[in-house]
């Protein structure tokens, strides 16, 4: 079971909280550690999907039967595929939770080209592809301020009635950290 005060654990306690039972995926080399946290959480099941775009677009439908709901997807090739599907919850203001596996912290200072990406060593492409289709956008490449990021991510996603991104370097689910022992931001999910 994962660690208490974990990235990963956090993050997942913080999906249980607003009423997520189920969170739609895709399997990638950048999100296993990500997923091994959304396994071991009590009350939240990954339902698997046979490709990113079909786990957004389950991701959208839960939302609209929920009020709320998540989706977890891979680095480059994952994140770019649930993009039309983001783009539709946001279009029709839908607070669906985008959250995808990202390269290790170390590999953002190497500017190195990695598998699943489109060529460049750019991880950020991604990023302004998402910046115009959610509310929202956190960068988990450290754990210093990951706790308030993910917290105001999901609030956001609430308030706003819209998507919000969150990237989650692979190396940092398993990494305790002091934050992550205090509880999330108490949040609730509005009636719809």
């Amino acid at each position: 079971m994962a660690h208490p005060s974990t990235l990963g654990r956090h993050l997942a306690r913080g999906l249980v909280q607003i009423g997520i039972t189920d969170v739609f995926s895709m399997p990638g080399d950048f999100n296993f550690a990500l997923l091994d946290h959304v396994i071991a959480e009590p009350g939240l099941n990954k339902i698997g999907r046979c490709n990113e775009l079909i786990a957004g677009y389950a991701a959208d439908g839960y939302e609209r039967s929920r009020g709320v709901s998540a989706s977890v997807v891979t680095f480059t090739v994952g994140r770019l595929s649930i993009i039309n599907a983001v783009a539709g919850a946001y279009s029709d203001n839908l607070p669906v939770i985008c959250i995808a596996g990202g390269p290790n912290t170390n590999d953002y200072r190497t500017h190195r080209i990695l598998h699943h990406t489109i060529g460049l060593p750019d991880f950020s492409q991604e990023l302004r592809c998402f910046q115009t289709v959610t509310c929202y956008q956190a960068v988990e490449n450290h754990l210093e301020d990951a706790h308030e990021k993910i917290d105001t991510a999901i609030c956001n996603a609430l308030k706003e009635s819209k998507p919000v991104y969150i990237s989650i370097s692979y190396n940092l689910p398993a990494v305790p950290h002091l934050s992550f022992s205090r509880d999330p931001i108490p949040l609730a999910n509005p009636p719809r």
